[in-house]
């Protein structure tokens, strides 16, 4: 974990405080979902092509879980999506805030990862959207619409949990999962670091950095009852196993069938990514691929195993509080000439007409030219909710490299600590310093520039301090 501080003291930073629950008052925590699967047709995320839905293998969904202690309340909510933009995380943060009386500061909006969920957003939707308009008159396969029903069903989730709210008691820990995720950067012969070269390409030398077996898990009981309640789960893989044009919330869904099987249809699995920038389901090793039902039934059985071998950690009094800070982060700088050659190449996206990479850049100039109408650096919210003494959630905005999530991990004076990224922003990749070195396509899809991660661990460690 060299170039990450071990000690830090990040209190300039912060913008909002709670003061802790008081000692004794019983945890309450319910959970709520909402269908968000957009209609169909409709434009599809995760590629750099324009790819139209057909239909759905299975719903995405917004879920949410709300806890409270005495006066002190927080909200998570995961979604079944690529990304969640600033802008629908923010208005559903105030919406439900409004309607719960939550703060905003104590809510948060992630997305699973999942890519083959709608493209709802950003500088490709937007040239996809403007490119049908002009040549049509309209767009028939973006719906304005989609974006406020997303900003009030992801609302409605934390309000059906804060009204379900019943008491609760938590276990914590890990499960270990080393079969399922590969870093996807790989040190190759000709001195290069490249992501996701061929399986069985004999120019792989090894493997550019570790992944994260532990998969982090809160289990929820009902107070006095043995009964499974919800789950929130954390691991560090990709969700891109399905591809295809149909909806799916990818092998989250099948985990938490695994899980339904074992602990009753009622049970609710609330599963954030963790921090998965370089990390993906590809053995480049062997040229078999595991199909999501096998992956999705694997974790699921290893969660399944730890939860019924009372191995989670009882996590004695519950002492509820958030905090959060902005950590500025400069945005990459590029010149008159190369934004106007971005926008020409904008129209090559999608064709062989442009290199892979040449295509990644041209958009990420442009969604940093649009970033940029707000300012030369972006304020990249970190979060901290603290359950008890022993347990603790961070999460992180955009795509983040595996080694910025194990450095706050293993910095954490928390036992057990669940770091999730994608949370109230999607903003590209941000790699180490040593990966912006490297290079390859995570870092042609950063806009940030090299430190940034750095800068969460040290914010993330700084709350978790301040609360343990």
């Amino acid at each position: 974990m060299s170039g990450f501080p071990k000690v830090v003291c990040a209190t300039a930073f912060v913008f909002a405080m709670t003061q802790f629950a008081i000692a004794g008052d019983q945890l309450q925590a319910g959970v709520g979902v909402e269908d968000i699967t957009p209609p169909v047709p409709f434009r599809m995320a995760g590629y750099f092509s324009e790819r139209l839905s057909t239909g759905a293998k299975d719903p995405l969904r917004a879920k949410a879980v709300v806890f409270q202690q005495g006066d002190q309340s927080a909200a998570l909510v995961v979604c079944d999506l690529v990304g969640i933009s600033r802008e629908i995380s923010s208005a559903a943060r105030r919406q439900a805030s409004d309607a719960t009386g939550i703060p905003v500061e104590h809510i948060a909006v992630a997305a699973t990862h999942s890519h083959t969920g709608p493209l709802y957003f950003g500088a490709l939707h937007d040239y996809f959207h403007e490119r049908s308009a002009t040549k049509l008159g309209n767009d028939p396969h973006d719906s304005s619409d989609y974006r406020q029903e997303l900003v009030s069903k992801i609302a409605s989730a934390i309000v059906k949990a804060k009204s379900a709210l019943e008491p609760v008691t938590l276990t914590s820990g890990y499960a270990v999962e080393e079969r399922l995720s590969f870093n996807r950067r790989f040190h190759m012969k000709d001195g290069s670091v490249r992501f996701n070269p061929a399986l069985l390409d004999p120019n792989v030398v090894r493997p550019a950095g570790p992944i994260d077996p532990q998969v982090g898990i809160v289990l929820l009981h009902k107070a006095n009852a043995d009964v499974a309640v919800a789950a929130i789960v954390s691991f560090a893989m990709h969700l891109d196993t399905v591809g295809g044009t149909e909806y799916s919330a990818d092998y989250p869904r099948f985990v938490e069938d695994r899980l339904k099987n074992a602990l009753g249809p009622e049970f609710t699995l609330l599963f954030g990514a963790g921090t998965c920038g370089d990390i993906n389901h590809r053995d480049v090793k062997t040229s078999d691929t595991r199909r999501t039902d096998a992956i999705g039934a694997m974790l699921g059985d290893i969660v399944e195993k730890v939860i019924e071998s009372n191995t989670l950690s009882p996590t004695g009094e519950p002492s509820l509080a958030v905090r959060s800070m902005l950590v500025q982060a400069p945005l990459q700088s590029y010149s008159d000439s190369e934004v106007e050659e971005a926008r020409k190449n904008m129209a090559l996206i999608g064709t062989r007409e442009l290199s892979f990479i040449g295509q990644v850049e041209a958009y990420k100039i442009i969604d940093v030219q649009r970033r940029k109408r707000d300012g030369d650096a972006l304020a990249l919210e970190v979060q901290v909710f603290r359950l008890n003494r022993e347990t603790a959630i961070v999460t992180l905005p955009a795509e983040i490299f595996v080694e910025i999530g194990l450095a706050i991990k293993a910095a954490s004076p928390f036992k057990t600590t669940l770091v999730v990224e994608l949370a109230n922003d999607s903003l590209g990749y941000i790699p180490t310093k040593k990966a912006f070195a490297e290079g390859s396509y995570e870092i042609v899809n950063s806009r940030v520039e090299p430190g940034s991660g750095e800068r969460l661990v040290e914010a993330a460690v700084g709350l978790l301090e301040a609360l343990k």
